[in-house]
Parts: structure tokens; sequence; C-alpha cells
């Protein structure tokens, strides 16, 4: 066989292929199908599947909305590893900009960038806690979603915290429990000067 020939061979063997792999038989996502006795492509869920990773069927827990408001409860007991928790995922995402103390005082406002409300301020220690859950989810202002970078459970700890925060910056001695009280009220020493 000639060097000519078995380079037609081989371009027609490769023009044939080319031709069967872009007009095969295949359904695109909502074209219309002949086919099917509904005439449509893509093919119904069977009755009973369950989605696998993004099945998001408790609206609460992933809106923080109840019957299209804003609800002031949580989807799941708050206890006191969620608030560390919580605390660990909002010095990690939150302080930058709010401050550990949530005073709005973060590090990127000492470097010039614009400060966020604080949360002790009336107008946010009167929201609900799915308001800071919503906008933890899709941002706020110049505030970005942060829904990719912590997780819905993560979210509700982060809001349990700043509940926290809140109490504690406007506490008084009749919230502290009569066990821990009288161990308030006794002077404490004062603290001697260091000596350098």
């Amino acid at each position: 066989m000639t060097r000519h020939a078995f380079a037609a061979m081989l371009l027609l063997s490769v023009a044939a292929c080319r031709q069967d792999m872009q007009n095969q038989p295949k359904y695109r996502p909502y074209r219309p199908s002949t086919f099917f006795a509904d005439g449509r492509s893509e093919r119904p869920a069977v009755p009973d599947t369950v989605a696998r990773g993004h099945l998001n069927d408790d609206a609460f827990l992933y809106s923080g909305k109840v019957n299209d408001a804003f609800a002031d409860t949580f989807p799941f007991p708050i206890a006191k590893d969620t608030l560390l928790r919580g605390q660990e995922r909002f010095n990690i995402y939150c302080s930058p900009c709010h401050g550990r103390a949530g005073n709005g005082e973060g590090m990127i406002v000492q470097r010039g960038y614009r400060r966020p409300p604080s949360f002790h301020i009336d107008r946010l220690r009167q929201q609900p806690a799915g308001y800071f859950f919503d906008v933890i989810t899709h941002g706020f202002g110049v505030m970005p979603s942060y829904a990719q970078q912590v997780s819905v459970h993560d979210r509700w700890a982060i809001v349990a915290y700043v509940r926290a925060l809140q109490l504690s910056e406007h506490a008084s001695l009749a919230d502290v429990p009569a066990s821990d009280r009288a161990r308030l009220e006794q002077p404490q020493p004062a603290a001697e000067p260091k000596h350098e």
C-alpha cells in the first residue's frame, strides 16, 4: 500500500468517525422529544427519590424564616459547644470587620475600610435571629454572602454567638444566677503593679 493510499484511508476513517460522533442520537435537557409519550427529553424523578447533598427540606433551617417572616428562635437547641463553635467561626469570618466584641471595630476598619454597624445598637439588638442568618447567607450592603464559606449549622452557631455578645454587653447584675452573684459582689483585690 502506498503512502498516499494509506493517508487517504486514514483521512476517510477519521472523517467518518467525526461525523458519527457529531450526529449521534442524544437528547439535550429541556428539548422536545418524540421518543417519550410526554414529549419531554428529560425524565421526571422517580417517586420517593431522595436528593443527595442538597436536600433543603427544612425551610426554617435553610432560610431563617417561618411563614415568610424572620424567626427569633433557633432551628436546633443551642448548647455550650454550639456557642464555642460559633465563637470560633465568628473570630475567623466576622471579626476582621465586626471586631471580636461585635462593636464594628475590626482590623479592616483600622486599615481604612468602612465601619460596619455595632451589634450592640438597638436596631440590631431588636432584630430576630433569622435576620442575622439571612445576612450571613445572602450578604447585606458591602458585606458579601458567606454561604459558600460557612455551613448552615455554623451560620446558626455564629448567630447564637452574636446573641451571646449582645447579651454580654447589656447584662445587669440581675441577669446573673444567684449562686454567682455573691461572688461578683465581693470586692476584687487590686492588681499589683508590675516591676520591670
